[in-house]
């Protein structure tokens, strides 16, 4: 969960369900085997939940889990933290004295 995949992942997926290209997109830059190997293990975890169809071509779909949507939450809360901080944290990264 604490990857960057992981949170970008959890955080797209406050949205609502999405199917994989989906969350591909809105999760960029991560590759196709690295998103399918932070969902498994972010299902694994029961974080998120994979519903697949008996299509062809094949469907699947992921949401949060309510344990999903509440760590969501937290990391989202994170990271817009981080981001309003970003140049305090970036001079207190350099040296700075408070």
């Amino acid at each position: 969960m604490t990857s960057t995949w992981g949170v970008l992942s959890l955080i797209a997926l406050q949205a609502g369900t999405l199917r994989f290209s989906e969350l591909r997109r809105k999760v960029s830059g991560v590759s196709e085997r690295m998103l399918a190997q932070t969902l498994q293990q972010l299902e694994a975890d029961g974080l998120v939940f994979r519903k697949s169809y008996p299509v062809v071509p094949p469907r699947v779909e992921y949401s949060l889990t309510a344990l999903g949507q509440e760590a969501a939450s937290k990391v989202a809360e994170l990271a817009d933290w981080v981001e309003f901080r970003l140049n305090d944290l970036r001079r207190e990264g350099a040296g700075a004295t408070p």
